[in-house]
C-alpha cells in the first residue's frame, strides 16, 4: 500500500489507540530496561523498542490488552475472527485489559498481531481453506484474513492496523545430548531444520501476499485498514525469511531484541501518522 501521499507529521488531534498482543507485540511498545510489568504488558523489558513512548509523543492515547483479559487472551491468527465477529464492541470500548472506558469513549484506532507462532506454517494447504483452521496452513491463513476483512468493513470509521507474526529465530533451540544423538540416529535432525526453512518459507509468501496491492486488500473499498509488516522488518526484507534479530544465549528465541524491536518502532509511527489521515481521522 502506498501511503507516500500523507504526511508523517504528528497527527493534529489526539487519538485513542488499542494494542492487542502477547509478549512480542508488549516487548515492542516498552522502553529498554529491566522487565517490569506483568500479562505481557511491560512499563519497560529488555527487549524494549520504545513504541508506546514514540506513540504518546505523537499524540497517541494508547491502550493495551493481553493475557488475562477476554480481548487479548486469545491473539493466535484464527482467533482474530470470532474476537471481531463476536466482540467487537469489547475492542472498541476496551480502556486496558478487561476495563471500558469511564466516559463511554470509544478507540478509534485499534492494532493487533499474533505472536511467533503464527510463523510456524505446517504447509500451504489446499484452496480456498477454512477461515477457523485450525491447522496453520498458506491457504487456511489466507482465508481466515479473508473473512476478518469482512468484519473490519463493518466499522469503516476506526482504523484497523494490522501486525503481522514475527517470524521464528534461525536456530533450533537446543536439546540435551541424549536427544540429539537419538534424533541424529533417526535422521530427526535433518528434518527439524527443514521444517523450519519450510516453515519459513510459506509465512514469507503469506506476508507477501498480506500486504500486496494485489493481496489481502485488493479491491477493498474503505482507507480503514493497513498493514505494518513486523515480519519484514525483522528479516531485514528479502534477507531472509527468519529472525535477524534473535535472543537467547544460544540465538533461539525467536522473541526479537532491543534493537530489531527498536527498528519496527522507528518504522511504524510514521506509517502510523500517514495511516490515519488516510482514514480521515486527522487532517
Amino acid at each position: 500500500m502506498d501511503l507516500s501521499a500523507y504526511s508523517t507529521d504528528r497527527p493534529a488531534v489526539s487519538l485513542r489507540l488499542l494494542f492487542i498482543h502477547h509478549s512480542c507485540g508488549g516487548q515492542l511498545l516498552a522502553p529498554v530496561g529491566g522487565n517490569v510489568g506483568d500479562c505481557c504488558i511491560y512499563r519497560s523489558h529488555p527487549n524494549g523498542g520504545g513504541l508506546r513512548p514514540h506513540l504518546e509523543q505523537n499524540g497517541y492515547e494508547v491502550h493495551e490488552a493481553s493475557y488475562g483479559s477476554r480481548i487479548g487472551h486469545d491473539t493466535d491468527l484464527f482467533d482474530w475472527l470470532p474476537k471481531f465477529r463476536d466482540t467487537m464492541d469489547d475492542v472498541l470500548t476496551c480502556s486496558h485489559q478487561n476495563d471500558r472506558y469511564p466516559d463511554s469513549g470509544r478507540n478509534q484506532i485499534v492494532v493487533f498481531k499474533s505472536c511467533f507462532p503464527n510463523s510456524s506454517f505446517v504447509g500451504d494447504g489446499a484452496p480456498p481453506g477454512k477461515p477457523l483452521g485450525p491447522e496453520l496452513t498458506g491457504w487456511n491463513a489466507r482465508a481466515t484474513m479473508t473473512a476478518v476483512l469482512a468484519e473490519l468493513a463493518k466499522k469503516p470509521g476506526v482504523l484497523f492496523v494490522y501486525v503481522t507474526a514475527p517470524p521464528i529465530a534461525p536456530t533450533v533451540p537446543r536439546r540435551p545430548a541424549w536427544k540429539v544423538l537419538a534424533r541424529t540416529l533417526l535422521g530427526s535432525s535433518k528434518t527439524d531444520r527443514a521444517n523450519l526453512l519450510a516453515g519459513a518459507a510459506i509465512a514469507r509468501r503469506f506476508n507477501d501476499w498480506v500486504r500486496s496491492p494485489d493481496g489481502w486488500l485488493h479491491g477493498y473499498p474503505h482507507s480503514n485498514v493497513v498493514v505494518f509488516d513486523y515480519f519484514d522488518v525483522l528479516t531485514d526484507s528479502s534477507a531472509s525469511s527468519l529472525l535477524r534479530y534473535p535472543t537467547g544465549e544460544d540465538g533461539s528465541d525467536s522473541h526479537p531484541s532491543a534493537e530489531g524491536n527498536a527498528l519496527a518502532a522507528r518504522a511504524l509511527v510514521p506509517l502510523m501518522n500517514q495511516a490515519v489521515r488516510r482514514a480521515g481521522l486527522s487532517r
